[in-house]
């Protein structure tokens, strides 16, 4: 089984009130994997639409704050990611998509050369040793056949 962001599949939860339907991923994947879709900021409570949000600080401690009127919404999410990571162990995950530039769920860069989304941190810290990968990458072929090769090394041992 493989998480990914709602917004890839098509729900209508980014803070614009749009989506970011990535046909070529759910089209690559669809057959190695059964999607189970996670919104972190609507999950967490945040609506949608909603003010647009961005990192600031330190990249070991980021703040995940509005743009305008610099809301704080760190401990919101860190809260929520808490209990959806243990929610999530439950389910027996392969692996994880996260989407590129996502202050959330951002895997690289998101902050500064080595900032990282705050929801993508808390995963990646609580699953150490699951597969995860950034959208964008997965266009690389040889980055999607070890990724899918990932998830079912991981299923086999998990």
């Amino acid at each position: 089984m493989d998480k990914i962001k709602r917004c890839l599949l098509g729900n209508n939860v980014r803070y614009d009130g749009r989506h970011k339907l990535d046909h070529y991923l759910k089209n690559a994947f669809d057959k190695f994997v059964n999607w189970v879709p996670v919104c972190p900021e609507v999950e967490c409570g945040l609506g949608v639409p909603r003010e647009a949000m961005h990192l600031v600080g330190a990249s070991e401690s980021p703040k995940l704050v509005t743009e305008n009127s610099d809301i704080d919404y760190t401990e919101k999410m860190l809260k929520w990611a808490k209990e959806k990571l243990e929610q999530l162990e439950k389910e027996k995950l392969c692996g994880f998509i996260f989407k590129n530039n996502s202050p959330s769920c951002g895997l690289n860069r998101v902050l500064s050369k080595n900032g990282i989304g705050i929801f993508a941190k808390e995963f990646s810290s609580y699953f150490k040793l699951m597969p995860v990968e950034d959208e964008d990458r997965l266009r690389d072929e040889g980055i999607r056949e070890s990724f899918i090769k990932d998830i079912y090394i991981f299923k086999k041992k998990h």
